[in-house]
């Protein structure tokens, strides 16, 4: 409790801050109603075939934001709903981030995001490594989502299992100020303030500056959180028709980690952590500041230019509640561990990369080429500390690690669209993905020798799609790419329990063989979309053990995951729409998986854990331009297993959620409110699983029934 107290009481003086934006639930569609309105087609991003949602040959969706804001505004689970195949579990431990895999990738996944390419403003929010993390991106300013679940995929390179794009509004029309307040159950603050504006000259830009905070005591103890984010954006539009987007962002987070629980634990009380969690005080520090530009310049009516530049600064400072005995020596044959890293994680990475491209339309007939060359770098100064000195626990004691390691890829590629006959057209892509990894050990006392090495990855990534639109409103595709995933640093620094290998120099990269068959349609009972997927992965990267907070990893020699995705959405009457999804994904290891130390025999054919199989999805909503607004939604999971022998699983779920709110405008002024509950018939649930942890603590439970309300005011001047 006096933990909880410590939180509460941080000053709140990092900003004032949220905003006026939330995230709407519904995926976009371009229905009968809206091509009466003569709305020009959304173009999707993600693939750059400049071609409209239903148009695209692959599986790729939008999320717009709301017209009101309608949720707390913290969490990507509270916007990106029912998109099928893509599961984002919310561990109710802002320590460890959200749990977001697609397809199954990225579901070994601890903490953070692995296996999946995220980008703000088309700046990489994917460490060079492959490590991503969503506590960047505001929501409070967000103007739309992307999210590519299928083989296009690859032509973002490394760990791009699915990619999420998403994008920031832009300043526009007169001036104003938007300040917010919501709270919620379990002491959820968020508080923000938004100044926005657009511009009538090319050398004034346009501006978004957002700035927001969070805290709260958590579901569980020994979960309490806050989190400052900042974000700014300027636009400048140039008469000769180029643009310019210049974005920074800074988060700063202090969270308690509850950890795990067993089953019998679970049911017992969801809230409660274990001992050593409370002895050693689990938790983390983040900070992170980083800034890029991007600049897209037309050259001519057929040749166009983009060019992006960042760079940034991440540091993280964890406490693992490890207990001392384990850091010294090891339980099982008690000979001492000089491998052991300690119980706290403290590393510095700074960070930057570039991309250009170059797209030439119609210079063969019917035809788009883009050549780009992408550029990647990190340095990391890594440390590990026992996480006690004597007999005091949950400080920072002697040095059990130090290390530099450096990272750099440069990945040249080439994308074509033919469009050889009136329906018929022909996409591909190749790019070339290499991963340099250097490690510089420091620390070398002892049994614990020069553990300095270095390795590269690289691989060849094709992708072509073959798309015939039958009717204007129904097309049919087939798609076909490799993917590539290498281990991430994390992965790559910590052997298997049992093992006596310095490190994981000797994990292999995964690669991928996805096909694609897909159909798509708009008519007038709505936007329809089916996929249909098989993915034949070797060498996959899987979890091999998880205990006190540290997890490590091995690969699989052969997975498949093979599925089917279903959605529709609908403007039914006026402001009312409606959107469903279904997806089915079988993940199974497609051979055996030899035992490794302590670590158990994996047999053919066991599904792969942290997947559910079976999730859908079905949202209502009313959402006017003013007055009285609302929605309700409905989401089930398939039971989850947690480990790989497959002896025990996360049951399955349906969960409801409802939201009522009214907005209205008066003269220079804007007010908007809101209400809404989560889990409305407080399901007693798991919100993600830690995968294979040692002790058997895999469960991470879900917040029951849950409240929250809110209020913002925008005046233009």
């Amino acid at each position: 409790m006096q933990s909880k107290q410590r939180f509460k009481n941080i000053p709140f003086n990092s900003s004032l801050l949220c905003l006026s934006a939330c995230i709407c639930q519904n995926l976009y569609a371009e229905t009968d109603e809206q091509a009466v309105t003569a709305i020009p087609p959304i173009i999707a991003e993600a693939t750059r075939t400049d071609t409209s949602y239903m148009q695209t040959p692959a599986s790729v969706y939008r999320v717009d934001a709301a017209k009101q804001q309608n949720n707390i505004d913290v969490n990507l689970t509270e916007v990106i709903k029912g998109i099928p195949s893509l599961q984002i579990n919310n561990r109710e431990n802002y320590a460890q981030d959200l749990q977001i895999s697609m397809r199954g990738f990225g579901a070994r996944s601890t903490f953070g995001v692995r296996g999946l390419r995220l980008y703000v403003d088309g700046i990489p929010a994917t460490m060079p490594d492959g490590q991503g993390q969503t506590s960047n991106i505001d929501l409070s300013s967000l103007d739309h989502i992307e999210v590519l679940t299928g083989p296009f995929s690859s032509l973002y390179g490394n760990s791009s299992g699915g990619t999420i794009l998403t994008s920031t509004k832009e300043g526009q029309g007169r001036d104003s100020i938007t300040m917010n307040y919501a709270g919620g159950s379990n002491q959820r603050n968020h508080v923000g303030l938004v100044l926005q504006g657009g511009s009538n000259n090319q050398y004034d830009p346009a501006y978004v500056v957002s700035s927001s905070y969070f805290d709260t005591d958590g579901y569980r103890d020994h979960s309490a959180a806050h989190k400052v984010l900042n974000n700014a954006k300027l636009t400048w539009n140039l008469d000769d028709g180029s643009k310019i987007n210049w974005i920074t962002n800074y988060v700063n987070i202090s969270a308690q980690d509850p950890g795990g629980l067993t089953r019998s634990d679970w049911q017992a009380n969801p809230k409660q952590v274990v001992k050593n969690v409370l002895d050693y005080n689990a938790r983390k520090e983040i900070e992170q500041i980083q800034t890029g530009v991007t600049w897209d310049k037309p050259l001519d009516d057929q040749n166009d230019l983009y060019a992006m530049a960042y760079m940034g600064q991440r540091s993280v400072t964890q406490y693992q509640s490890i207990p001392k005995i384990s850091q010294v020596t090891n339980p099982l044959t008690e000979k001492t561990k000089p491998y052991q890293a300690g119980g706290v994680i403290d590393f510095d990475r700074q960070y930057y990369g570039a991309d250009l491209r170059w797209t030439g339309k119609d210079l063969l007939p019917n035809t788009k080429l883009s050549a780009g060359l992408a550029l990647d770098a990190m340095t990391e100064d890594r440390k590990g500390f026992n996480s006690f000195a004597g007999d005091t626990l949950g400080i920072k004691g002697a040095t059990r690690r130090d290390e530099d390691n450096t990272l750099w890829n440069i990945d040249p590629y080439v994308q074509a669209s033919w469009n050889f006959l009136p329906t018929w057209t022909l996409d591909a892509g190749l790019r070339y993905s290499n991963v340099h990894f250097k490690t510089e050990d420091h620390y070398i006392v002892g049994l614990n020798g020069d553990n300095s090495g270095k390795t590269n990855y690289d691989k060849v990534l094709p992708s072509a799609a073959l798309s015939w639109q039958i009717l204007p409103e129904l097309l049919a595709y087939a798609s076909y790419a490799k993917g590539f995933e290498t281990p991430t640093f994390t992965e790559m620094s910590y052997a298997a329990v049992g093992s006596d290998a310095a490190n994981a120099f000797n994990l292999s990269p995964a690669s991928s063989d996805t096909y694609e068959l897909g159909l798509k349609s708009s008519n007038r009972l709505g936007d329809f979309t089916l996929a249909v997927f098989d993915i034949k992965t070797k060498n996959d990267i899987v979890a091999a053990s998880s205990e006190g907070g540290r997890s490590t990893y091995r690969n699989a020699d052969k997975t498949e995951r093979k599925g089917a995705e279903f959605t529709w959405n609908k403007n039914l009457w006026r402001d009312l729409f409606a959107q469903a999804s279904y997806s089915y994904l079988d993940a199974k290891f497609d051979a055996d998986i030899q035992a490794d130390g302590t670590v158990e025999k994996i047999p053919a054919g066991n599904y792969i854990p942290g997947i559910a199989k079976n999730q859908a999805y079905l949202g209502l909503t009313w959402k006017p331009e003013q007055g009285l607004y609302a929605g309700v939604d409905a989401r089930y999971a398939d039971k989850i297993y947690v480990n790989d022998i497959n002896s025990d699983s996360a049951p399955s779920y349906t969960i409801f959620s409802a939201n009522l709110g009214y907005a209205w405008a008066l003269k220079d002024w804007k007010f908007n409110t809101y209400a809404r509950v989560d889990n409305l018939f407080d399901k007693n649930y798991i919100g993600s699983v830690i995968v294979n942890e040692s002790n058997k603590r895999y469960f991470e439970p879900a917040e029951g029934r849950n409240f929250s309300a809110g209020v913002s005011v925008t005046k233009q001047f």
